[in-house]
């Protein structure tokens, strides 16, 4: 079994991809937390220099996530800036309140959550697994679950029932953008697993 060292000092975080990847990859908090600085223009890019970083510093095979929202009527807000998003704001209730007013006189509503992973296991060998939820934006913040800009997310989901991300959470386990992209890794690692294991 792989061991990586997370790109974040977030144990809830290194916990979660722990279980999520049990028996495949074993994740570990880092023993400090790096100050990156996410120059990149794109989430691959910041995934790509938080990984790197870590490897370099700690010398060991690392996991990197990075992440946010994508509001297409407000195409140089959000996106690679979503946790950077309207720095006045105290919280990020007051930072949905604030996409929410943005929003006001717009009629398309359409965002998407994007997650790109990126593991960093040698110079030669690093791999980028993605996952999108699309949905749009609603008119209030409703929800207790889940955190950042989920009370204002309603996913696309057959029930059609326009719940945000924070009033579901056993959905946003399974089909959120973090996790399609873990899956995309779990189902990449277990195989190339599987056929080294066959090989020997």
């Amino acid at each position: 079994m792989k061991d990586l060292i997370l790109a974040s000092g977030n144990t809830h975080k290194a916990q979660e991809f722990k279980e999520l990847f049990q028996g495949i990859l074993n994740v570990h908090p880092a023993p400090k937390t790096l100050d990156v600085d996410e120059i990149g223009k794109t989430f691959t890019e910041n995934a790509f220099l938080k990984a790197k970083a870590y490897f370099d510093t700690f010398g060991a095979p690392s996991l990197a996530d990075d992440s946010g929202l994508v509001v297409n009527a407000l195409p140089d807000l959000l996106g690679v800036q979503s946790a950077r998003f309207a720095p006045e704001c105290q919280n990020y209730e007051a930072k949905c309140g604030k996409v929410i007013e943005l929003l006001r006189s717009k009629e398309d509503r359409s965002a998407y959550f994007i997650c790109v992973l990126c593991f960093y296991l040698s110079a030669d060998e690093i791999y980028f697994f993605e996952g999108r939820v699309q949905g749009e934006i609603g008119t209030t913040l409703r929800g207790e679950h889940g955190f950042g800009y989920d009370p204002i997310f309603i996913p696309e989901r057959k029930e059609h029932d326009g719940m945000s991300l924070a009033e579901i959470p056993e959905w946003k386990n399974e089909f959120s953008h973090r996790a399609k992209a873990s899956k995309a890794a779990l189902d990449f690692f277990k195989d190339s697993i599987d056929k080294t294991r066959k090989k020997s």
